[in-house]
């Protein structure tokens, strides 16, 4: 039983990844732009975003599926929000600390995976208004940045 509860956190988790570039690409660059918009335009002295509200809109489904899954006879619904939940701690990592350097860490991660991540979410900030967006992924990026980090990891072996 513990295999399919572990295999329902693995699922969402990678179930996210879709939420997120789905979200990011016609929600955030869409309908809720003036949130997403100094995500793009920073304001260099203030530490907080308006974006930084999409923490709150993603993590309330986690939240919910959490609390029904402990709480009702529904505990699937627990290891769902696990999944939701872990992503978006990922997410947080990933996004925030090593491509945005908010919290200064891991400034030196010289691995082609965090290479490719880097230099895609770069390509998307590329792009100032909500048009002609690209890259809207977080964990999963185009292929053409994985070749292109292992080409140039290979180079400097």
């Amino acid at each position: 039983m513990w295999q399919a509860n572990v295999l329902i956190v693995i699922c969402s988790f990678f179930a996210m990844e879709a939420v997120a570039w789905l979200t990011h690409k016609f929600v955030m660059h869409g309908l809720l732009w003036r949130l997403h918009e100094d995500h793009h335009k920073k304001n260099p002295s203030s530490f907080f975003e308006k974006n930084d509200y999409f923490f709150l809109i993603f993590a309330i489904p986690g939240i919910i599926c959490l609390a029904l899954g402990l709480y009702t006879s529904l505990g699937s619904l627990l290891y769902i929000g696990l999944g939701i939940t872990l992503y978006g701690f990922a997410y947080f990592f990933v996004h925030d600390i090593f491509i945005h350097q908010r919290f200064k860490l891991f400034r030196n991660a010289d691995n082609f995976y965090f290479r490719a991540i880097r230099r895609a979410h770069k390509m998307h900030h590329k792009h100032l208004e909500k048009e002609d967006g690209e890259c809207f992924g977080m964990l999963w990026v185009p292929l053409k940045y994985f070749t292109e980090a292992l080409k140039r990891k290979q180079k400097n072996a």
